[in-house]
Parts: structure tokens; C-alpha cells; sequence
């Protein structure tokens, strides 16, 4: 079932309301705490927002873009392009190789094969394998937000589904998305167009206004906006993610900084 990004009369599930045990008291606590505490205040009896919730993969659960655009520039590099890390990370995060494969070629004159890429992916994958960690916070807030939608969450990814699924392996979150995982690279387009949003909505049977949505860079924030979805940004103060102030004007719902806040920015939100 694929719903349109928009309009009215589009399907609608009904908010899942939640129930929490759990009190806080006037000290300073966890987050998933607080999360719980928000829901089950009795003043409020509030049901959190969103009836699923909608992940970017690398940046957002995954610390993956300095390892792989380190080596993208050391295979850059051997192409003659002799460019950082850094750099590496400023022309690519967000964007497939192959999907720059002009912007390579006007560098090093070399026009990339099928061969190249997948030498690419391989070495790429060896070293995640080797070195990747999770966004700190991130394993919680997926927990919690698995418990408080009844599953109802997923992955879409510009990546492809070998390298997402293996990522979410190595940080042990893969069994909260199994069988929800959305790759780009299967779609008729990949992001900053809507598809593999609308596609994980529709699987989900959530109409994508009722979606909440969380990205780090501009290209996916745009495709998430474009599918009717509410998109929260995920903006800390490292490279390999989009500054605060791009973010803001793709027109996000939120900025925040820590991911382990994630459960209860979402469960704050009200639309204007």
C-alpha cells in the first residue's frame, strides 16, 4: 500500500496511546525516563504525536561518513584527485558516488565503471566492518520509540541495502528494523525525491503526514518534506552532517543536537 504524500481524504491510522509506569521524581533523570514521565502525566494523558517513526541510516543511527569518505578520498586519490577527508565529506554526505559520477570524472578524468564502484563498496564495507560505531544515544531512543509505537518504526536509506543492514548489525539495533528497512537504491529515484519515504510509509500502512521523520542532511531532509512527512533534524556539532541553519531552511520541524533526546523532542512536538 503506497498512500499519497498529501491531501485530504488520504488514510489516517488512529494515535496509539501509550502507557508508561514509571514517575520521575524532581531529580535529574534519563531521558527515556523523562519520555515516560511526559506520556503519563495525568494532566496531559497525551499520546506521543507520530503513529510511526522514520530513520535515516548513516549519521543519524550510525557514525559511518568520516570511515566511508575516507575511503572514498584515498580511491580518489589514486584516481589523481587528491582531496581530505574533510572535503571528501562536503561534496559527498548525503549523495550516492555514483549519482557524482560527473563531478569525479571532471577531476580525474575518469569515468567510473561498474568495476571501480563495487572495488569501492568492498573496501568501504571492510572497514566499517572493522571500525564503525552507533550515533551515541541512538540505540536507546530506537528502543524506546520501538516500545512506544508497538514497532512501528523503519529505516529509508539513500544507501544500499547491503551496507545498511550490515551497519545496523555491527551497533546490535538490526532486530528493531528487520523487515523495515528502505533502500534508495531500490527506487525509481533515490532521495532528495520522496520514494523510498513514501515506500517505507506505505509499507508501514501510515499515511506519511502522520509520519515523523529524522535526518542530518539537507538532501534527506528534502525528500522527507517533499513526502508529506514532518522532519526533525539531527544537527550535532560535528562534520558529516548539514549545519543547523541549512537544515532550518528546508523547513524542519526541529533542530536537535543529541539523539538520546530524540523520544521526547518528538513527544513535545504539536504542530503550529
Amino acid at each position: 500500500m503506497v498512500f499519497a504524500a498529501s491531501g485530504e481524504g488520504a488514510a489516517r491510522t488512529s494515535p496509539r496511546a501509550i502507557q508508561c509506569h514509571s514517575v520521575c521524581g524532581p531529580k535529574r533523570i534519563d531521558v527515556r525516563a523523562a519520555f515516560e514521565h511526559y506520556l503519563d502525566d495525568s494532566r496531559t494523558m497525551s499520546a506521543l504525536p507520530f503513529d510511526a517513526v522514520i530513520f535515516d541510516c548513516d549519521g543519524v543511527l550510525v557514525d559511518s561518513e568520516p570511515i566511508t569518505n575516507r575511503v572514498l578520498a584515498e580511491m580518489l586519490g589514486e584516481l589523481g584527485w587528491n582531496i581530505s577527508t574533510r572535503e571528501t565529506m562536503r561534496h559527498f554526505v548525503g549523495k550516492t558516488v555514483k549519482d557524482e559520477a560527473a563531478l569525479i570524472e571532471s577531476h580525474t578524468g575518469f569515468r567510473l565503471t561498474a568495476q571501480w564502484l563495487e572495488q569501492f563498496r568492498a573496501r568501504r564495507n571492510a572497514a566499517l566492518e572493522a571500525e564503525l560505531l552507533g550515533v551515541t544515544g541512538a540505540p536507546l531512543a530506537v528502543k524506546t520509540l520501538h516500545e512506544a509505537l508497538g514497532g512501528v518504526i523503519a529505516v529509508a536509506s539513500g544507501a544500499d541495502r547491503h551496507k545498511v543492514e550490515m551497519q545496523l548489525a555491527k551497533v546490535g539495533i538490526f532486530k528493531y528494523f528487520e523487515g523495515r528497512i528502505f533502500s534508495g537504491h531500490e527506487m525509481p529515484r533515490n532521495k532528495p525525491h520522496p520514494d523510498v519515504y513514501l515506500a517505507a510509509a506505505g509499507s508501514l500502512e501510515v499515511n506519511p503526514a502522520r509520519c515523523a521523520i529524522v535526518e542530518d542532511t539537507v538532501t534527506g531532509a528534502t525528500a522527507g518534506l517533499a513526502a508529506g512527512a514532518t522532519v526533525f533534524g539531527y544537527c550535532p556539532d560535528a562534520a558529516g552532517h548539514s549545519h543547523a541553519e541549512a537544515m532550518r531552511s528546508t523547513g524542519v520541524a526541529a533542530i536537535f543536537h543529541d539523539m538520546a533526546e530524540l523520544p521526547a523532542v518528538l513527544a513535545r512536538w504539536r504542530a503550529a
